[in-house]
């Protein structure tokens, strides 16, 4: 078996990280905290709705397998960051106790877990599915697991930006999925994921501002200032406001939607201003992860519009003057 030394992330031992000593093997909790699991609900989520918006249909068991296989993927991925980023996690609060930098699970062992993962979800969304769904899949992983974690990240303060795309293509592949195209339908949902992902990613950056410093990672607060960061939040909440009603002008997104897409879209731009102007102290805080949190209630919010419109029967038109 590979030593742990031997198997570190490239960087790993010149930033000074050295991990606890290793349970050999890890145990089944260890393994699947290095799926990222919160994330690949969230995954899994975008990903259907991606499938209820297609025009087409699938049989249940193939939409269930892909669904699994697109989590997979997503878990293989994140298995992947973590191995790669095992040095920055340990000196970060937050991340410390995940199961590379805590000693659980030696890198080498993390390395291939994602690595037999990422090629199996592959290979089974395409033989049960098809093969676009599969590429993108495939490029999904390659573009978070090694453009993002291994270049973008600790280069640029734009990482979550660009980064951002990977998360945002699971409505792409599930669409996919069903139709064996990529439409109009998907490309939304990906754009407003996309646009979604800096201020999420920002605001919770303000307030982790030091740890991100202390692990060398370029996050926006640290290289352009937090001012500049709050700036850059309220600029591309108010893109995200109105596109997040594109669904219901390209008539996918009914009334309900529309209602939660306004109000939810106000919602982020009411918690925007009041990150732009609480600059100090606690009441910077306060409003920094106020937005964090209420931006995961929005995402979720409108996907679950759509996915009971599309999904539960409940689209009712919306009548445009």
């Amino acid at each position: 078996m590979t030593s742990l030394t031997n198997s570190l992330p490239i960087g790993a031992e010149a930033q000074g990280f050295a991990p606890a000593p290793s349970i050999v093997g890890g145990d089944v909790p260890d393994y699947f905290a290095l799926l990222k699991p919160r994330v690949m609900v969230l995954v899994i989520f975008t990903a259907l709705v991606g499938m209820v918006v297609s025009q087409g249909h699938v049989n249940p068991a193939i939409a269930a397998i892909s669904l699994l296989m697109i989590a997979v993927g997503a878990g293989a991925s994140g298995c992947l960051n973590m191995w790669w980023d095992a040095d920055i996690d340990a000196v970060m609060t937050r991340t410390a106790k995940r199961p590379i930098p805590d000693g659980r699970i030696q890198p080498g062992e993390a390395l291939a877990f994602g690595l037999t993962l990422s090629v199996g979800s592959v290979l089974m969304l395409g033989l049960a599915a098809n093969w676009l769904a599969a590429g993108l899949l495939a490029f999904t992983i390659v573009f978070y697991a090694v453009i993002y974690s291994m270049w973008l990240k600790r280069a640029t303060p734009q990482n979550i930006v660009i980064g951002g795309a990977a998360g945002a293509l699971p409505p792409v592949i599930g669409q996919a999925v069903v139709s064996g195209t990529v439409g109009i339908e998907s490309i939304v949902l990906f754009l407003i994921i996309f646009i979604w992902t800096p201020p999420h990613f920002w605001a919770l950056a303000l307030v982790k501002a030091g740890e991100y410093a202390k692990a060398g990672i370029p996050m926006m607060p640290n290289v352009a200032g937090p001012q500049s960061t709050r700036r850059q939040i309220v600029y591309y909440t108010l893109l995200l406001a109105p596109l997040g009603l594109a669904p219901v002008a390209l008539g996918f997104g009914g009334l309900l939607y529309a209602i939660v897409g306004t109000l939810g879209g106000l919602g982020m731009l009411a918690f925007s201003v009041q990150v732009f102007r609480h600059r100090e102290g606690e009441a910077e805080k306060r409003s920094a992860m106020g937005m964090f949190a209420f931006s995961i209630l929005y995402l979720f919010l409108l996907f679950s519009a759509l996915l009971a419109e599309q999904g539960l029967g409940l689209f009712r038109p919306v009548a445009f003057v």
